[in-house]
């Protein structure tokens, strides 16, 4: 074949992403961030969270090279002093319009309705500050885009779940993902989130079986609790022995239903990788709902053995579960990708920290 005829090689560099964290690492820093919390009544947290996350970046190396974490843990205590005015000042206006009598509600009402709104706010705002606090061979990662809008986005789409009894959650996942994927930027290139390729997973038969699972236990659970309470000698208080079969009843209920919906977790997942895209490279997660519930079990079972203590570590353990079960399929030219002006927030996730919305 004459060499004019050859086609050119793809310039770009294929890629390997492995997590290579050492778990029993994390035992000693588990106990070290539990005692120093214990000591300083929880306000070590930010700085005990700054530690865990930046050992797990620079655990996760991509074609060899570890990514880096930038964050402090001053940062993040600033977001959370931030959040916690917010919350002062909420909290005096609901206790301020009581004394409105009747009209109360009418502005009650919609403040509890909004905060709908402000939990995608914060969720928006964390996904921003992890981002530009994460580099690798020295670029940054940033995410642009509106908090704002994403959190009028957040609360249409939970209202519309709602109105159909959850079976527009699969369409409202992968709709929330869209934003947080397709605004991240690595330097000044951008990612891609596609939603034709998301939708080839196939996740409504799992969240078939885990919508009818969860009505079914429900009508079951309900039929229990109504049985024993319309007895006329129930008397929780006076016989423990029946309050705590109603708790034990309810906690067979939430094992049960999150072992059904074990395969739609799984299902999304894979969903929402399939649909993360970046200079041509796809991505593909390869995982199991047995391999997810292993990890849960896996997960609650050290959290409440250790009474918490050992979070750092499930936390560690989660990431290298996910990150090594991603398989990316493309090339990349990292010589044509440049640094981006962007920097990011000046202080952490403290309204998402409020919300429990932190991850890691």
């Amino acid at each position: 074949m004459p060499e004019s005829m050859v086609a050119p090689e793809a310039a770009g560099t294929s890629l390997r992403l492995e997590q290579r964290a050492k778990l029993s690492s994390y035992l000693g820093l588990s106990l070290k961030n539990g005692f120093l919390n214990l000591l300083t009544l929880t306000l070590y947290r930010f700085w005990g969270k700054t530690e865990v996350r930046r050992r797990i970046w620079s655990s996760t190396y991509l074609n060899d090279e570890a990514f880096e974490y930038t964050g402090r843990g001053m940062e993040l205590f600033i977001g959370f002093l931030i959040a916690t005015g917010l919350t002062l000042v909420f909290l005096l206006f609901v206790f301020g319009i009581q004394f409105l009598g009747p009209f109360a509600v009418l502005l009650i009402l919609p403040l509890y309705v909004g905060l709908i709104g402000l939990i995608g706010f914060a969720i928006y705002a964390a996904f921003r500050y992890l981002a530009s606090r994460t580099a690798w061979r020295g670029v940054r990662f940033h995410l642009a885009g509106s908090a704002a809008s994403y959190g009028l986005k957040y609360f249409g789409l939970m209202i519309l779940t709602g109105v159909t009894l959850g079976w527009a959650w699969p369409f409202v996942e992968r709709k929330l993902a869209e934003p947080l994927w397709a605004n991240l930027r690595f330097g000044d290139r951008p990612f891609r989130f596609s939603l034709v390729a998301a939708r080839k997973e196939n996740v409504y038969g799992a969240f078939t079986l885990m919508w009818l699972g969860g009505i079914v236990g429900y009508a079951v659970l309900a039929s229990l609790f109504m049985g024993v309470a319309m007895q006329p000698d129930f008397d929780p208080e006076g016989d423990p022995a029946a309050f705590f079969a109603i708790y034990a009843v309810a906690l067979l209920f939430g094992l049960l239903f999150l072992l059904i919906s074990l395969p739609y977790r799984a299902a999304m997942m894979r969903s929402v990788a399939r649909g993360i895209q970046f200079e041509g490279v796809k991505v593909r997660l390869k995982i199991g709902a047995l391999a997810v519930g292993w990890l849960y079990l896996g997960n609650f079972l050290l959290v409440i053995i250790s009474l918490g203590f050992l979070m750092p570590l499930v936390q560690a353990r989660s990431a290298r579960f996910i990150l090594n079960r991603l398989v990316l399929e493309g090339q990349v030219d990292f010589d044509a990708i440049h640094q981006s002006a962007e920097s990011g927030p000046r202080q952490g996730e403290g309204l998402a920290d409020a919300f429990g919305l932190s991850i890691i």
